[in-house]
């Protein structure tokens, strides 16, 4: 069967929610309603009503070039800033910040705060709290409307080297936080077209130029295993497709169940740049993007975003 890239099979969690509630300008496929309480990690049905809520909302719009404004209600507070923390890791302790101040609007009161696209923020997931004062405690903020209309067609427009993206998004518990990648080069996915047998992969090189000896990498996670596949190129030195079925994807170990992350390397010289796709509003793609699998010769295939949004293959 062929899953275009603009009709993948979707689940139960690819739904829209209301503006008052976290909600995007226009719907596009992204990850549920968000829900839960202010303490991150509780338990997903348990959301304050708004009137109990005392977290307060920002609304945020991003343009073109990737630069976000937030707006927040009106406060009496003198100086006061957004807080955008990267996530630690699992153990580790909190190491990068940035703080942006927030102005007053001249017609409504409002507060605004624009993100610049310089700094390029780090790659991971960024927080976002409200500072009334520079000692004040931090405050974690609820996701307004969020207006993300000029990401949907994100991938169709060339990115120059480093590949820089950023999306709002909701968390699990219903917070505000920013999903940032920053890369060399990038290599956005746009199709995936499966039949009886075989998958194709159709994608567009950014922040670099494909060659002549450009190949495709197919890697045995968690092994040195490389599988090497021709891409056929578009001639633009960007686009590329590739087709792969099980005869592609045999090799030792890497447990009954294998995953092959997916590269393309542009030149016999290049590094491998990731296969992926991040051009668009969607912040987690894993459980929004769900294709079926490939059924042959005793083996099952199956395309997959892992939870940065990669492409991977699983095997079996």
């Amino acid at each position: 069967m062929s899953t275009p890239e603009d009709k993948p099979t979707r689940t139960p969690e690819d739904t829209t929610s209301s503006a008052s509630h976290g909600g995007t300008m226009p719907a596009a496929p992204r990850e549920g309603t968000p829900v839960g309480t202010p303490r991150e990690g509780a338990s997903e049905n348990t959301m304050p009503s708004p009137q109990h809520d005392t977290h307060p909302r920002a609304d945020c719009t991003i343009d073109t070039d990737g630069r976000i404004t937030f707006r927040l209600p009106p406060t009496s507070a003198a100086h006061p800033r957004l807080l955008l923390r990267l996530r630690p890791k699992k153990g580790l302790p909190e190491t990068t910040v940035h703080v942006i101040d927030l102005e007053t609007g001249r017609d409504d009161g409002h507060r605004h705060a624009v993100l610049e696209t310089h700094p390029v923020l780090d790659e991971g997931r960024w927080d976002v709290y409200l500072l009334s004062e520079p000692a004040a405690e931090r405050r974690r903020l609820r996701p307004g409307l969020r207006d993300l209309r000029t990401l949907v067609d994100g991938h169709l427009r060339d990115r120059p080297s480093p590949v820089a993206v950023r999306i709002p998004y909701a968390t699990k518990d219903g917070f505000l936080a920013l999903r940032a990648w920053r890369r060399t080069a990038h290599a956005e996915a746009r199709g995936i077209d499966l039949t009886d047998r075989t998958m194709t992969i159709t994608a567009r090189l950014h922040g670099a130029e494909l060659h002549e000896d450009a190949t495709v990498r197919l890697c045995l996670r968690g092994t040195d295993t490389v599988r090497t596949l021709a891409p056929r190129l578009d001639g633009d030195g960007r686009g590329f497709s590739f087709t792969a079925g099980p005869g592609d994807l045999t090799g030792d170990g890497g447990g009954a169940t294998r995953i092959w992350d997916v590269f393309v390397r542009p030149t016999s010289e290049a590094r491998p740049v990731r296969v992926g796709r991040l051009l668009d509003d969607v912040a987690d793609r894993k459980h929004v993007y769900v294709y079926p699998p490939v059924e042959a010769d005793g083996r099952t295939l199956r395309p997959y975003y892992t939870v940065d949004n990669d492409l991977a293959i699983e095997a079996t």
